[in-house]
């Protein structure tokens, strides 16, 4: 016996059936967990994942397949596809091999080609596959299988990693077979890793007596032992010897010299048929192998039959597929390496001269392409186009290949590379990008090219946060460019760098030039960008009507830039319009992260902190699945001043740890300004109110072009820091700017009142508090309203005014509704003195329990309701108009506060409650 396989390895489950027959000797206890996953998801228990990881031929494929049988029998729908080694330049191939092949298919073709048309949108594609997958499972329970995820496509991969999670409430078992651990699949609670172990001696010996009819002879039983449990290996070797006898090499070695002595006693024409066939993949098209044999697919029959007898090929009625990947790289491995790259770079070139794409033809080039290939540059590059926009690190992967075939000197160098920065940009791998870059500028390019590789490089300083290197650069650039379309481009990226400078005066007028050049030249990109730079100058100028003409000019040119807009509008306080604006977004394949981030900031401004807590991690999680968290600093602190206003500061700090690891890991000017002014919050929070002011106080000095978009909405708390920090004068310097800020938007409620209330406070003067107060009831901001109100309250209440009961009561009306119950129960103490009545509000606020139905946010039970009536995520998104990635972040929250794993449990705990709220959720 091997010293690494015990005997109990692949045994029988204590108490089971015995479930041990020919094809699954020693998988008992696999097969028995799997069969309890199937039941436990038809029963209602929601969904689930299992990964059957393990070496080829281990059996994971013949223990998926069972698993197949075993859901059809219980009613399951059925997807079963797999992913093929070849194929992993098409996007959403692995999936689609199973969805749209079922009996019946779980998605039809009309389903397929409007994903089809959305495939540049990765989260809304994903999101809209998910609601399809749940609407056909609302009342059947449904099974995706997929073999060999190790060669899934990205798409598929990213669909995989994203939407186990997103329908975990669902009857769907997710079940996948891979080589090695594929980490994004197991990251779920209801994940189930069952790594396929070699087989036990007592499973060999079973398999052994299947084969050959009795039990095995000790020669035999020491060559099995040299198979290492391998059950495939085992079979072909018992194969072999009910043959042939049991005198001939161990493996691995039998495998290939088994093979070859199968393929030696094949004819010539076979023989090649199938070397080829091995270069193709292991499931080949007819078609493609009587292209790379130069001959005609109906004069190959006879190869096929002979293949198909030898057990070498069966035929699937699509295509011809080798029984095993093993026997495929066995015969594969045959061939001189030599002699594969010739094939694979013939391949390519037949394929394409069949007129097959070049995701078809791109996968045999890497495996061949030589340096100088023009054909292969050519592919290679028109390949990176055709994915970017779905699979951008694939893209990069692809240009950067391109460009290393490119011989050092010849002309085409500089194209290839300005492509490869351009998609190394897009996949976020900034560094190499600006390496690239670099590399080509060192070649000395004519200076047309110089500028416009510096043009690209301009996206790539952008993302890394080197301003000054982008200003340094776009300036030598516009000294040398000749190209109208360069220079326009060119200018609008020094305006978008000046943007983050002090003379903000100077950056608009750039911007305006940019704007101007884009126009004349005609170009689309160059007007993006002035119209995006006049936006970002406006807003960190706080000219709020100037954002906002920028912004809407942006997202009128370019719907992406809806979020843009919105923000912007919501500084102006134009809360009605962006309402319209973000329901006419719907369902539209935007960017569904800024998109949540509008909507959060809508819901912050309007007073709705639960609401805007859950927009906040919808954008957090959306980010996450596609690994771009470039918003996750803001998401982060606004959470952790949510946290603040309820009184968690234990929530807050860890909001804040997570900031400093993300600051520490990618810092940026931007970043770094949120954080200084977060840690001041927490600082003065603590108690330690001479380092919050020089917090705040650093953020004065060191970041200027943030000023006004990161204190306008904060301006009063900073002054109150500053003052109990002892600074007198910095306090006075945030309400002048404060006053500033109100002439530039005298028409914005919040400006006025905002400012009239930080003077106010600096000043300790009652009068600007009732002018706060005044202004600030006609704007659409309850918080403002009720931090003024509260103040007033206690400025009256010093001095004997029984207006105070009024001004305290409205404030704290305000913040109880909001949820904001750390304010409220400040403002309670101040009441109870103002009304003489210590018991009115005894015992303030009672805190929201982190379990059970009463932890359930109100928009939390509108979903809950929706979903127990027999509502989709979808269609609940649709009657409370919300997108459906937030309807999956408050059912998410709902299943963890009420320990509930399915929608059933969910109805059932809905129907017990006996809620009074109506199915419509309202």
């Amino acid at each position: 016996m091997s010293p690494d396989r015990t005997e109990g390895t692949g045994g029988a489950v204590p108490g089971s059936a015995a479930l041990s027959r020919p094809g699954l000797r020693g998988r008992e206890a696999e097969l028995e967990r799997l069969r309890a996953l199937v039941e436990a998801v038809r029963d209602g228990d929601g969904g689930a994942v299992a990964l059957l990881l393990g070496e080829p031929g281990i059996g994971k494929t013949a223990l998926l397949q069972e698993a197949v049988s075993i859901a059809r029998a219980h009613g399951f729908v059925v997807s079963h596809g797999r992913a093929e080694e070849l194929h992993e330049l098409a996007p959403l191939a692995s999936l689609a091999s199973g969805l749209l092949h079922g009996d019946p298919p779980l998605l039809s073709s009309t389903d397929f080609a409007d994903l089809a048309g959305h495939h540049g949108q990765r989260i809304w594609l994903v999101e809209r596959l998910a609601q399809l997958i749940e609407e056909r499972s609302a009342g059947t329970p449904v099974l995706i299988a997929v073999d060999d995820v190790q060669w899934a496509d990205p798409l598929s991969r990213f669909a995989l990693g994203v939407m186990p999670a997103r329908l975990l409430s669902s009857p769907v078992l997710w079940l996948l077979t891979s080589r090695n651990d594929p980490e994004p699949y197991g990251q779920e609670p209801r994940t189930t890793t069952l790594p396929l172990r070699p087989l036990s001696d007592t499973a060999l010996a079973e398999l052994a007596r299947d084969v050959l009819g009795g039990d095995a002879p000790t020669r035999v039983a020491e060559l099995l032992d040299g198979t290492g449990g391998n059950p495939f290996l085992a079979a072909e070797m018992l194969a072999g010897i009910a043959a042939s006898g049991a005198n001939a090499p161990e493996p691995p070695e039998r495998l290939v010299l088994g093979v070859r002595d199968r393929l030696a006693d094949l004819r010539p024409d076979t023989l090649h048929f199938l070397r080829i066939g091995s270069v193709l993949g292991r499931a080949f098209s007819l078609a493609d192998a009587a292209a790379l044999c130069g001959r005609p697919a109906s004069g190959l029959s006879a190869e096929v039959d002979e293949a198909i007898a030898a057990a070498l090929l069966h035929d699937d009625g699509e295509r011809l597929r080798f029984r095993h990947d093993l026997l495929r790289q066995a015969v594969y491995a045959d061939l001189a390496p030599s002699v594969r790259r010739a094939l694979h770079r013939e391949a390519a070139s037949r394929l394409v001269a069949a007129g097959r794409s070049s995701t078809d033809a791109v996968p045999h080039l890497l495996k061949s392409a030589e340096p100088g290939d023009q054909e292969a540059i050519g592919l290679l590059g028109t390949a990176a186009t055709d994915v970017i926009a779905v699979m951008p690190d694939l893209a990069a992967d692809l240009a950067v290949r391109a460009l290393e075939l490119v011989p050092p000197h010849a002309p085409m160098v500089f194209d290839v590379g300005e492509r490869a920065i351009v998609a190394l940009t897009r996949a976020g791998r900034y560094t190499q990008a600006r390496d690239t870059g670099d590399t080509l500028l060192a070649r000395q390019p004519p200076l047309d090219v110089f500028a416009r590789l510096q043009s690209v490089l301009g996206d790539t300083l952008w993302h890394l946060d080197d301003v000054h290197e982008l200003t340094r650069r776009s300036t030598a650039a516009l000294a040398a460019v000749t190209d109208p379309t360069i220079r326009a481009r060119l200018t609008a990226r020094q305006a978008l760098a000046r943007s983050r400078g002090r003379d903000l005066g100077a950056a608009r007028e750039t911007g305006e030039r940019a704007l101007a050049e884009a126009e004349r030249a005609g170009d689309r990109e160059a007007r993006v960008l002035a119209l995006w730079g006049l936006g970002e100058i406006a807003l960190n100028a706080g000219d709020c009507a100037a954002a906002v003409e920028h912004h809407t000019a942006l997202s009128v040119f370019d719907t992406a830039f809806l979020p843009e807009e919105a923000v912007a509008r919501i500084h102006l306080d134009d809360f009605d319009t962006v309402r319209r604006l973000l329901r006419t977004a719907g369902d539209a394949p935007l960017r569904p992260a800024m998109l949540s981030w509008a909507q959060g900031t809508l819901n912050m401004g309007l007073g709705r902190l639960d609401d805007a807590d859950a927009d906040l991690v919808t954008a957090e999680r959306l980010e996450a699945d596609l690994h771009v968290p470039g918003n996750l600093v803001n998401i982060r602190v606004n959470r952790g001043l949510l946290a603040l206003l309820r009184g968690d500061r234990e929530a807050a700090r860890e909001h804040l740890d997570v900031v400093r690891a993300t600051v520490a890991e990618r810092p940026n000017t931007g970043n770094h300004a949120t954080h200084q002014y977060f840690e001041a919050v927490v600082a003065d929070a603590d108690g330690d109110h001479a380092a919050a002011a020089e917090l705040v106080r650093s953020v004065q000095r060191d970041h200027p072009f943030l000023r006004w978009r990161l204190l306008r909405p904060h301006v009063v708390q900073a002054v109150r820091i500053a003052l109990r920090g002892g600074d007198r004068n910095l306090a006075e310097d945030l309400a002048a700017q404060a006053v500033e800020h109100a002439t530039r938007n005298p028409g914005v409620p919040t400006a006025q009142g905002a400012a009239a209330h930080a003077s106010a406070v600096a000043k300790a003067d009652p009068g600007l508090l009732e002018r706060s107060v005044r202004i600030l009831l006609t704007g659409p901001r309850p918080l403002p309203l009720a931090a003024a109100s509260a103040d007033l309250g206690r400025a009256l209440l010093t001095a004997g005014d029984p207006g105070a009961a009024t001004a305290l009561t409205r404030a704290h009306d305000i913040y109880a509704q909001a949820g904001a119950d750390a304010e409220a129960d400040r403002v309670r103490a101040d009441l109870e003195r103002a009304t003489s009545r210590s018991g009115r509000r005894a015992g303030g606020l009672r805190p929201r329990p982190g379990q059970g139905w009463d932890a359930l946010t109100a928009s939390e039970r509108k979903v809950a309701r929706l979903i127990a009536a027999g509502h989709t995520n979808r269609s609940a998104a649709e009657a409370l108009v919300v997108s459906p990635h937030t309807v999956n972040t408050h059912l998410a929250s709902i299943f963890r506060k009420l320990s509930v794993r399915s929608r059933v449990h969910l109805a059932r705990i809905v129907l017990a409650e006996g809620d009074t709220g109506t199915a419509t959720g309202r």
